[in-house]
């Protein structure tokens, strides 16, 4: 399954840990999709998979989750992901501090 992420973004504090959004596409799907990934600590990541803007076809999203629970590379490429939005969050606060 070939994907290709076009956004994330990631945000932290003390009630909810890490909280990050990361949208993507999947190559032959028709819609998008946004993966909300959430950590206590930026170690353990829980996820959940939601369309991006609207809804679309169950049996895609169904694939792409499936491809996400068996697929440790794509799933680590989401993490990645989340945490370079934080490090360039984090990068941005620096500078104008």
């Amino acid at each position: 399954m070939k994907f290709r992420i076009i956004g994330a973004r990631t945000t932290h504090d003390a009630a909810n840990g890490y909280v990050a959004h990361v949208q993507f596409e999947v190559e032959g799907h028709k819609k998008p999709y946004e993966a909300t990934l959430q950590s206590d600590d930026g170690n353990e990541w829980s996820h959940s998979l939601f369309f991006l803007n609207e809804s679309g076809s169950e049996k895609e999203i169904e694939a792409v989750e499936e491809e996400l629970d068996r697929n440790d590379e794509l799933f680590g490429s989401l993490i990645d992901a989340a945490e370079a939005a934080w490090q360039e969050r984090t990068s941005s606060d620096e500078q104008e501090a």
